[in-house]
């Protein structure tokens, strides 16, 4: 019997997956066609949604950008009359050599995302999972699991990169009757959807990851502390905790053994300060979200005033497959110093965007180009923006640098959780410190001064510069606040709130000085520091500039040169965008 399955992820969803999936539903059943038909995560590939693929007589074919019009065709040409339909193919799963998006891969925490049905613990088990479960309860203690993870090398995914063995042993000898496991989920960063793919499509083993997590330090409850915005997370993660309970992977004595455990799925409200460790656990103790001072850490006194273990979705995600393929094979993979793969949310100004896994050590250039594709359009590569809002733009110059914690860190920037968005020359640098800098001073708590008035004070100081009002001496205040902001801030939102607008005013000082001293935005962005003009020889009267206008500005007869009216115009752009003979030039 032949398989279909088809990408039901947000990322799936969003292109039409839904629609895709009830024809095929609808097909099957009329046409009483002998397939299994089965929902599957994020296949990586989000550039081809929407994505089927059809497993027939041990062959695997890949159909991308399906639309209602292409499925039909795919129903009773292929499922029907059994002949491939060749032209709709995104790639033959069977010879994976020849794609070069999997090429650069190597995939430990998505080894089940695209693949097994999340919805069916059945397919999860068929994959070897929860024999890790089964290989802890039987044959190693709790130290031992700890020193396993110590010995791969695994460091927290959430950002920070602290080692994960260390932190559990920590938790481990403090003292305290309760003790617990949370996962942070908190997944806010613009442009990332790493966690929400692992979860929507291999639950199983985030859960695994935290039961076992549990045992080692000794917890018998777990936390997963997951956005309100991930509903289809969220319903993955309840049925897998359902699924849990009736096969005794999670409860009392789980597998017969002397180890109890459990979890709770705790929706969170979309404040992104609630990333932030101590935050997170206030708002999980039902009070407002803010940082707490440290020491204590939460190793020692966290949930409730109890030693908590937090980490990330991806950190949880690779426990099973370091437990079961040992230590050592895990830290073959990467640097010196940060070793094992690094899940990426590849966006922004690349042709092939997606979910992709990548061994540590690998260069940015690797990523963009390799993996990614290049830029769209075939556009100059100018930047990456890593670690999210409070990450650090690393320029195209410097694009043989290894994904590696010590590395990133150098630069200004931070590896953070895992968003990676492409920038190329049509992006202003100083639009791109603001927008993130918005982000983060409107997410602030608070609750720190500096922080809370600091990122206003830049944020003001970016608008300026950004309307040719900036002035020299603003570039010396900007850093002067952001040293102030790092130095003074309580929790990790401030500490690297100003790092978008250190790194951009380091690589990329140039285009300050061109809005400050030039009036003029090199990119094109800035709206205030633009003129459009016509180009007369290339104007051919067409008036559709005229026509367009939405202030009149634009004045000229049919057959004659337009004109701009510089007083009149608002710098809307759509002359720019409607010419078809690029007559409008732009300034």
């Amino acid at each position: 019997m032949k398989k279909v399955k088809v990408g039901m992820a947000t990322c799936g969803i969003s292109a039409g997956a839904e629609q895709i999936y009830k024809i095929l539903q609808d097909s099957i059943q009329k046409n009483d066609i002998e397939v299994e038909l089965v929902e599957t995560g994020c296949m990586g590939r989000c550039f081809q949604e929407v994505l089927v693929e059809v497993e027939d007589k041990n062959q695997n074919y890949l159909y991308g950008n399906v639309t209602p019009e292409k499925i039909n065709q795919i129903i009773h040409q292929h499922l029907i009359d059994n002949k491939p339909v060749n032209q709709y193919l995104a790639l033959d799963l069977n010879n994976q050599s020849e794609d070069q998006f999997f090429q650069k891969q190597k995939r430990i925490v998505l080894r089940n995302c695209g693949i097994i049905d999340p919805t069916s613990i059945e397919d999860y088990i068929s994959r070897g999972g929860y024999q890790a479960l089964k290989k802890v309860l039987k044959e190693l203690t709790p130290e031992q699991v700890i020193q396993e993870i110590d010995s791969s090398g695994l460091r927290g995914r959430g950002g920070g990169g602290f080692p994960t063995g260390m932190k559990w042993s920590f938790a481990r000898k403090a003292e305290g009757i309760k003790k617990y496991i949370i996962c942070n989920a908190d997944e806010g960063d613009p442009g990332a959807f790493m966690d929400r793919s692992v979860l929507e499509g291999d639950p199983h083993s985030v859960i695994e990851g935290m039961i076992i997590a549990g045992y080692a330090i000794g917890a018998c409850l777990g936390y997963i502390y997951v956005r309100a915005e991930y509903p289809q997370a969220i319903q993955k993660l309840k049925t897998a905790i359902e699924q849990c309970h009736r096969q005794n992977y999670l409860g009392e004595n789980i597998l017969n053994s002397n180890f109890s455990f459990d979890l709770i799925i705790k929706e969170g409200a979309g404040a992104f300060v609630c990333g932030e460790e101590t935050a997170l656990i206030s708002s999980i103790e039902g009070k407002r979200g803010v940082p707490r001072i440290r020491p204590p850490f939460p190793a020692v006194k966290g949930l409730w005033g109890c030693p908590t273990s937090i980490n990330n979705v991806e950190t949880f995600a690779n426990i099973s497959w370091i437990i079961l393929n040992r230590a050592d094979k895990f830290s073959q993979l990467g640097t010196a110093k940060s070793k094992g793969t690094k899940v990426f949310a590849l966006a922004g100004k690349i042709k092939r965007s997606g979910l992709v896994e990548v061994p540590m050590g690998i260069t940015i250039n690797e990523i963009v180009y390799e993996v990614g594709g290049g830029i769209i359009n075939n556009r100059q590569f100018k930047a990456v923006q890593m670690g999210g809002p409070s990450g650090g733009c690393i320029p195209a110059s410097m694009g043989d640098l290894k994904i590696d914690y010590d590395e990133i860190t150098s630069t200004g920037a931070i590896m953070g959780s895992g968003g990676m968005i492409v920038l190329d020359d049509s992006n202003c640098m100083v639009d791109v410190a603001k927008f993130f800098l918005s982000f983060t001073q409107n997410e602030s708590c608070g609750k720190c001064t500096f922080c809370r008035i600091g990122t206003k004070r830049m944020l003001e100081i970016l608008e300026k510069i950004c309307l040719g009002q900036g002035e020299l001496e603003h570039l010396d205040i900007l850093e002067d606040l952001s040293y102030q902001i790092k130095k003074t801030s309580l929790c990790g939102l401030g500490q690297t709130a100003p790092n978008p607008v250190l790194t951009t005013l380091k690589y990329f000082r140039d285009e300050y000085l061109a809005h400050i001293q030039d009036h003029r935005c090199p990119a094109g962005v800035c709206s205030a520091l633009l003129t459009y003009q016509v180009n007369p020889d290339l104007c051919k009267g067409c008036t559709l500039c005229v026509k367009k206008c939405p202030v009149n500005a634009i004045q000229g007869e049919k057959g004659e040169t337009a004109y701009i009216d510089q007083n009149k115009c608002i710098k809307c752009g759509q002359c720019f965008d409607v010419c078809k003979f690029k007559a409008i030039i732009k300034n």
